[in-house]
């Protein structure tokens, strides 16, 4: 079960808004539904988190580049948003060619045959494999809204929550729940 909501700054405060992510596939799609909620290009925060698993924070300003964290790479891998999260983080393109290459058992054995060696690529059919325990992206995300990255690590249960509150935001976020 995934909680997504949507916190943008306004003159008056934060504004919060539940949100679908139904329609998002891509990082750019997560861009857009923020840039959407945001008033006067202000900063607009994105949480999304999957049963105290792990946790996701998208800060959209304007037209720049997202900036991304989350709690922990190799249980979000394992979701389809959080792997859109984790394959921006460590660099993985979901539209590149060479994956579907990658793909392809050029390595001369007909399908099901171990290779020579009898090495299995896990990596290639569990991407939480490739990606590592515990938290990546930029733990600075929230400094200038006083929270420190060592806050930001030692969140654990209800995180949402705790960062909305250190940004003023907690029964905002809270009327959304």
């Amino acid at each position: 079960m995934y909680f997504a909501a949507l916190l943008a700054r306004t003159q008056d405060g934060w504004e919060a808004s539940d949100t679908e992510l139904d329609d998002v596939e891509t990082l750019s799609d997560l861009a857009d539904l923020a840039r959407d909620a945001s008033v006067d290009e202000d900063t607009v925060l994105l949480f999304i988190e999957q049963e105290d698993a792990w946790f996701g924070l998208v800060r959209v300003e304007g037209e720049d580049d997202p900036r991304i964290f989350v709690s922990d790479a190799a249980a979000a891998a394992r979701s389809s948003y959080g792997e859109i999260l984790t394959n921006e983080l460590l660099g993985r393109d979901d539209d590149d060619p060479a994956d579907d290459l990658d793909a392809l058992d050029l390595d001369g054995t007909e399908d099901g045959e171990p290779d020579e060696t009898g090495d299995t690529d896990d990596a290639d059919s569990d991407p939480a494999a490739a990606a590592p325990s515990g938290p990546v992206g930029e733990r600075d995300i929230l400094l200038d809204f006083g929270l420190s990255d060592k806050e930001l690590l030692a969140l654990e249960t209800d995180a949402l929550l705790e960062i909305a509150e250190a940004l003023g935001a907690g029964d905002v976020l809270e009327t959304v729940r």
